[in-house]
């Protein structure tokens, strides 16, 4: 299973799926990521968390611990 926080720097992906419960998957859905959705990662921090990321045309960074529950392709 890939999920975001495995996609490098500047490749693009498509949401799969989206795992967690209640109210962390309610907020993952409300940012825009959805099943279907494309997401270009752009950038990742110095220290590796958060990641910068584009998805319908606006930018969105994301804890690596929230990237980790949406799988990708």
């Amino acid at each position: 299973m890939k999920t975001l926080k495995d996609v490098k720097i500047g490749d693009t992906a498509v949401v799969v799926k989206l795992h967690g419960e209640g109210a962390i998957r309610r907020r993952i859905m409300d940012m825009g990521m959805t099943k279907g959705v494309k997401v270009t990662v752009r950038k990742v921090a110095p220290l590796g968390d958060p990641l910068e990321v584009t998805l319908r045309g606006y930018e969105l960074s994301i804890r690596k611990e929230d990237a980790a529950m949406v799988e990708v392709e």
